[in-house]
């Protein structure tokens, strides 16, 4: 079961809506008790006003208290005074004296409080407020004063207040949602014009995306898709450059076989037969070349060989090895090949590539040297580069040639050897896949040519 990802449109908004509700609440809340806390304090003072007024008129604490002298408090029937007051007159020890409800609380209760108490309750199922007063008479008698009175009033002001606050932030919460909606589908215009410019590319187009319209927190997006085109483009191009040069380079030994063979067929005569069967042979190891070549080729451009995982390679071992792949192929022309090397010259790399690479260089110094000639491959440490050299004795190559040698299938006239031209055209790729630079001059004594790769040393 797979997992489905929100659009950022929708992630974005639920969010910001998540913020603004839990903002709205958590201020509802707050008002709430704050408007408690307001609307009680005034409320308070009136009640502690109206209990001084309860104990002026019963003289509490002067010694000639009047307790049966009944206060006229409000009873509740008044629209104007809907609360209900009554009180009670108690000794110290909780007794009722005189009053009109029994509201009778032990000194203890105050835990030597100095000054008006303020307590909540509830009385006939509607809840309360009460202050309680402590007087002393001359005789040291002392007396409590208890007042309570129900909350409507109370409550009808937090009720308004609290609708003049939550009402006006709910209607700015859906005005925040409203500019947080056209904030959003602003912002998000530059990511729709993004995507439809992509979806309205043609298969083939690889061309960098315009960053410059996007916002700079989706640049960094645009960049790595930018630079995977690029890539893309780079392996596309090389495939593309290989089929054509496949089927280029291919045709022509492809057809020459079919002649051949054509031919064959139509010779009655055993021994020519042979002699053009024998030219069929030979375009056949030409073309079967010609095929690796080209494979070795695209397997060493940008791309060919996916992502790179490159070991630490003794470019020593690896140039003695080829060289000594090379040896009967030397021996068969006549070629003296030699090896020199020095140990522990470590870089990095694809020991396979690096095969390849010198392998090319061998064929073609043997090949150019001709019977007699002399090719020496040498592997060698010079401050913070290993360098793999190839140096032969032959006719060398001249300065105009030597930039265009490593292209793709360029020959120099008038050599008389074979080939396809492919060889340094890998040898340059491989290079250029391990970071090396290739260096092409005159041989030993002035002589022949020395080619040198130069690898990065790894310390």
């Amino acid at each position: 079961m797979s997992n489905t990802v929100p659009s950022l449109r929708s992630y974005l908004t639920n969010r910001l809506l998540t913020s603004l509700y839990l903002l709205w609440l958590i201020s509802t809340v707050v008002g709430y008790f704050a408007t408690i806390n307001y609307a009680s304090e005034p409320y308070d003072q009136a009640l502690l006003q109206r209990a001084q007024s309860v104990a002026g008129l019963l003289k509490l604490g002067s010694g000639q208290e009047q307790l049966d002298l009944l206060p006229d408090l409000p009873d509740g029937s008044d629209p104007v005074q809907p609360d209900r007051v009554v009180y009670t007159v108690s000794d110290s020890e909780g007794r009722k004296l005189a009053g009109t409800a029994s509201l009778s609380t032990p000194l203890s209760y105050r835990r030597n409080k100095v000054g008006p108490l303020f307590s909540n309750g509830e009385r006939g199922g509607e809840k309360t407020r009460t202050v309680s007063l402590v007087y002393t008479a001359p005789d040291s008698r002392v007396l409590q004063l208890h007042v309570s009175e129900t909350l409507h009033q109370r409550q009808a002001l937090i009720r308004g207040i609290l609708a003049n606050i939550v009402i006006p932030q709910l209607l700015l919460i859906l005005l925040a949602v409203a500019a947080v909606w056209y904030g959003l589908k602003r912002g998000l215009l530059p990511l729709d014009r993004l995507r439809g410019e992509v979806a309205a590319r043609q298969r083939h187009d690889l061309s960098r995306l315009d960053e410059t319209q996007a916002p700079a927190e989706v640049r960094p997006l645009i960049d790595a898709v930018n630079d995977l085109l690029e890539r893309l483009e780079q392996v596309m191009s090389a495939q593309q450059r290989f089929v054509a040069d496949a089927a280029h380079q291919l045709r022509t030994p492809l057809a020459g076989l079919k002649t051949q063979a054509e031919l064959a067929l139509r010779e009655p005569e055993p021994n020519k037969q042979r002699q053009m069967l024998e030219h069929v042979l030979v375009s056949t190891r030409h073309a079967s070349h010609l095929a690796r070549q080209l494979l070795m080729l695209a397997r060493n451009e940008p791309g060919g060989q996916g992502v790179e995982v490159f070991s630490m390679v003794d470019l020593g071992q690896v140039a003695r090895n080829c060289a000594t792949h090379w040896v009967p192929l030397a021996l068969e022309k006549g070629v003296d090949l030699g090896y020199e090397g020095q140990p522990g010259v470590i870089i990095s790399g694809d020991a396979d590539s690096l095969g390849e690479l010198l392998g090319n260089l061998i064929d073609n110094a043997i090949r150019y040297s001709g019977e007699g000639g002399q090719v020496t491959v040498r592997v060698r440490q010079e401050a913070s580069s290993a360098l793999l050299e190839v140096v032969d004795n032959g006719p060398g190559i001249d300065p105009q040639h030597r930039e265009l040698v490593f292209e793709r299938f360029y020959r120099i006239l008038g050599n008389g050897q074979p080939g396809s031209g492919l060889g340094l055209a890998i040898v340059a790729e491989i290079a250029k896949r391990h970071g090396a630079v290739i260096e092409l001059s005159e041989g030993d004594g002035a002589r022949g040519t020395r080619i040198t790769v130069r690898f990065s040393l790894v310390l």
